[in-house]
């Protein structure tokens, strides 16, 4: 029986296999509440599996990627985070731009979770917590998942490891990766009952009740998020490789962005991105690097969420913004969401960071927090989408500027293969 399964399973995409998932997790939540519980498990394990693997597979995955680099290979990661800088500062103009068209009044009320920490006092301190996050323990950075530390680590063993150059120590580091890949790859084919318990938990906690009295803000930051993924980001693909973008656009929103969704995690979502930069065939040198980095640093919707619920501040507050303020939201946006993963809660606590541009006092900024925590259902989770999926996006568009360049690029090396089923 389970062969049979096994062997009807492997003739359906996993895409299709988790969009059975989500359908199944939805009407089960409704036909069947008391089995919320029992499928909230499966989605727990779903997350907790990936978080758990990620940090090992980056830290061998970069760690054999140094060691096994010949002198002759070249690449350079400065396309790739040039481009990853851009995207999250133009992403703040959008955000800003869709907060004037479409202004925000709030009813300010406190959430419980948005008292349990304190805010960074400022952009000082959102700094200095992510330079001091890259000199963590490397034993402590893989047990809290700092893929800054983890990243620096790497790279420092990497460059220990290719100077010993003896060749059973790189075949055990490359036989490592490839056996750590592999776990990864089986804990993906988990997803659709992974997606299942996380859709079900979603609709049986009854948490879209709670944002009926926020729908015009989510439809700001939605269409907002919208507008980075479906315009701004193509225009940014269109620039470097001269093709048409959205075949690349849309496989990585439908490849990273779904797992992102549900998960909402960006590093519970990392193994998902390095498996899709090897189906579309990227280099390893590049990548195993680039999405760990995207990761803490490519944060294009958490710089949407901070101007969008900054404006919503000022705007509920009376408050006028002229221009010259509101590009310095932006930077202040950038700065923020780029170090927003060293700083518990996330992206919603810089909002204060970002309200003391306007003079707006931190008991009234948290309460935009709290609304933040309030409308978390959603919002994080198109925002986890958003930085997620880019990061696979950004990578592939500058290995394939380099490929044009040279004059080898194809248009279908833009798309996954019709033959790929993973």
């Amino acid at each position: 029986m389970i062969s049979k399964i096994q062997s009807i399973l492997s003739h359906i995409k996993l895409i299709h296999q988790i969009a059975l998932g989500l359908v199944l997790g939805i009407l089960l939540a409704i036909t069947l509440p008391q089995s919320v519980p029992f499928l909230t498990v499966f989605g727990d394990l779903f997350v907790k599996a990936l978080k758990s693997v990620a940090p090992v597979l980056v830290f061998f995955l970069v760690i054999n990627a140094i060691a096994q680099k010949k002198p002759s290979q070249k690449g350079s990661m400065k396309p790739i985070v040039t481009l990853y800088m851009t995207s999250t500062f133009l992403a703040s103009i959008i955000g800003v731009s869709f907060s004037f068209l479409f202004p925000t009044t709030l009813t300010l009320q406190t959430a419980a979770d948005a008292g349990s920490t304190a805010p960074p006092s400022g952009i000082g301190e959102v700094l200095f917590n992510l330079v001091m996050s890259t000199i963590d323990n490397p034993v402590s950075a893989l047990l809290k998942a700092n893929y800054i530390s983890i990243l620096i680590w790497a790279v420092i063993f990497g460059i220990a490891m290719k100077s010993m150059g003896t060749d059973s120590t790189k075949q055990f580091l490359d036989d490592t990766a490839k056996a750590v890949t592999k776990i990864v790859g089986w804990v993906i084919h988990l997803a659709p009952l992974g997606i299942m318990g996380l859709v079900a938990n979603s609709v049986g906690s009854q948490g879209v009740s709670a944002l009926l009295g926020y729908l015009h803000l989510l439809a700001v930051l939605i269409g907002a998020y919208g507008a980075v993924a479906l315009v701004m980001n193509p225009l940014l693909v269109f620039s470097r490789v001269h093709r048409n973008p959205y075949p690349l656009v849309l496989t990585t929103l439908k490849e990273s962005g779904v797992y992102a969704f549900f998960t909402r995690s960006s590093a519970a979502n990392i193994p998902v991105n390095l498996n899709l930069c090897r189906r579309l065939g990227l280099d390893p040198d590049m990548y195993s690097i680039s999405i760990p980095l995207g990761a803490a640093v490519n944060t294009a919707g958490a710089s949407v969420t901070i101007s969008v619920l900054s404006l919503a501040a000022a705007h509920t507050l009376g408050i006028d913004v002229d221009i010259p303020t509101a590009f310095l939201l932006c930077l202040v946006a950038t700065i923020g969401a780029c170090g927003a993963s060293g700083v518990a809660g996330g992206s919603l606590l810089l909002i204060p960071v970002a309200c003391a541009s306007f003079g707006i006092s931190s008991d009234i900024s948290m309460q935009v927090v709290g609304v933040g925590f309030i409308i978390s259902v959603l919002e994080d989770a198109c925002e986890t989408a958003l930085n997620s999926s880019s990061d696979v996006l950004f990578t592939a568009t500058a290995e394939f500027e380099k490929r044009r360049k040279e004059g080898i690029l194809k248009s279908s090396d833009m798309v996954l293969g019709a033959e790929d089923k993973s």
